[in-house]
């Protein structure tokens, strides 16, 4: 049986994100509950990853505010950080370590340092198996963005998981296994928020945004 991550309610709150002159996005509002995944849809530059970086307090919005059960993120910082994990649209994978080694300060960084043994069957759960020990400058970009997505295999105890384009670069075996970790999660009592071009395969209660491009 996986950790139960029972998860209080992720709210935004007429949020307002403008980008130079330009507005992205306007009253935005939603209410994220345990169990749930909110995939975020639009067109390229329609402010999804921004949307996301909110989300995950790494972004201010011009107007509004995200709360972690009923608290502005802003004010709990830290404390809501150590309950989510962020998956960018960038790998941050460092070049000079290996697979296992990038996994293995990740995880470190995020507070959740994990055994060697831990490390090596997620990086074999995303198909990485013989890859462990080879340096990140000779895996492609596919094995690179496995390499980064390994870390869910990790964050069962993790509420909240935001992840920006985790299917991309990804072989069909591999989009497979990051929905079924996804669908996991929220099986747990978890949730999720995504940006995807894809048609997710998750069962699971479901929001959808959909942004515009101005």
């Amino acid at each position: 049986m996986g950790k139960k991550a029972g998860t209080p309610s992720l709210e935004a709150v007429d949020l307002h994100c403008t980008r130079g002159e330009r507005k992205l996005f306007g009253a935005l509002n939603f209410t994220l509950r345990s169990g749930e995944l909110l995939r975020i849809g639009g067109a390229n530059g329609s402010g999804k990853t921004s949307l996301l970086r909110i989300a995950c307090g790494l972004l201010e919005p011009t107007r509004g505010e995200v709360r972690w059960a009923g608290e502005n993120i802003r004010r709990l910082q830290e404390e809501f950080w150590r309950q989510l994990v962020y998956v960018g649209h960038a790998n941050a994978i460092k070049d000079d370590l290996t697979a296992a080694e990038n996994l293995h300060v990740a995880c470190t960084l995020a507070g959740v340092p994990r055994q060697p043994a831990q490390i090596g069957e997620a990086l074999r759960r995303l198909g990485l198996a013989g890859c462990e020990n080879l340096p990140a400058r000779v895996l492609s970009q596919g094995q690179r963005r496995r390499t980064a997505l390994a870390r869910l295999a990790l964050s069962e105890a993790m509420p909240l998981w935001i992840l920006d384009e985790p299917f991309a670069a990804l072989d069909a075996a591999a989009v497979e296994h990051v929905q079924d970790l996804i669908a996991e999660h929220l099986s747990r009592g978890a949730a999720v928020i995504l940006t995807t071009h894809l048609e997710a395969k998750i069962t699971a209660a479901a929001l959808r945004i959909d942004l515009e491009t101005s």
